[in-house]
């Protein structure tokens, strides 16, 4: 999809909203909706991001490197339409903007990074303060005993969905048992949020280079799934983290939902809409040792 810089960011904002209907959210035939944050930062060797290794009794992506990010919830949704929890000015109904409290929800609960500010202020809460409420919050809102709008309202915040930019956006294929629908958001790293995982539903975590992580996942070192294959490869071929951040508000991400074409010597085969640019159609990817 081709945008004039004057049209993107209408653009943008009408994709969230076609993809992230009402009818969509609760449609159980549908895909689940689902959001993801890309955490990037700038690092030695180049864009680093951070990902975290799912635990290998997980329901989907067993073992695998993946972003942070998880389904949408009911509690996802009363947040996104109480405007003190979560201001948005981009005009996107609370349908498309559970995407982003789910995202930014997850990413707190499986790396401790929590895109949010005191309410009233422009700047995200500082390191101090965060490592306080994730002493406190953390824990108990992973289990279940608080809700993540309990936390907001606690520690007077509100989620920064400003600040994150659509990126990507895949579909579980149809032969799939278990499907979402995902929205994959980039975002900068709020200074001195380091990130660690939670040791239940991700049992480790790591800043990397892209190419470092397709270089491990091709040596048998790491387990990646096709959509986090091919958006770290999209990823890689930005030469920093703001750069990946303009990209991205360029261009509005087309919906993937990828073919498998074939299984041949423990590689699979996919189909994507060549418009989604990642620069083809047919990708040939080996599986984890």
């Amino acid at each position: 999809m081709e945008l004039h810089a004057g049209n993107t960011r209408s653009a943008l904002v009408r994709e969230e909203r076609q993809c992230c209907s009402p009818r969509m959210a609760f449609d159980h035939d549908a895909p689940r909706p689902a959001g993801s944050v890309l955490l990037l930062r700038n690092g030695d060797k180049g864009i680093e991001v951070f990902m975290v290794v799912r635990h290998q009794e997980s329901s989907f992506g067993a073992g695998a490197l993946v972003f942070p990010g998880g389904r949408v919830d009911s509690g996802d949704h009363a947040i996104a339409e109480q405007p003190d929890l979560c201001p948005d000015p981009s005009g996107l109904d609370a349908a498309a903007m559970s995407y982003r409290v789910a995202a930014i929800r997850e990413t707190f609960e499986e790396c401790g990074i929590l895109l949010a500010r005191s309410r009233g202020s422009t700047d995200f809460i500082e390191a101090a303060r965060l490592q306080e409420i994730e002493a406190s919050q953390r824990a108990p809102l992973c289990q279940g005993e608080i809700s993540f709008a309990d936390v907001l309202a606690v520690e007077g915040l509100e989620l920064a969905t400003d600040v994150l930019v659509p990126y990507a956006h895949w579909i579980t294929p149809r032969h799939m048992t278990k499907r979402f629908d995902t929205l994959f958001f980039a975002a900068l790293a709020p200074a001195g949020h380091v990130g660690a995982h939670d040791g239940t539903e991700s049992v480790d975590s790591i800043w990397i280079t892209p190419g470092r992580a397709l270089a491990e996942a091709e040596a048998g070192h790491r387990k990646l799934m096709f959509p986090t294959w091919l958006t770290l490869q999209k990823l890689g071929q930005c030469g920093s983290a703001e750069a990946a951040i303009e990209a991205a508000r360029a261009t509005a991400p087309v919906p993937v939902a990828p073919e498998l074409l074939g299984t041949e010597g423990g590689a699979a085969t996919f189909r994507v809409p060549a418009e989604a640019g990642y620069g083809g159609e047919v990708f040939r990817m080996m599986a984890p040792a």
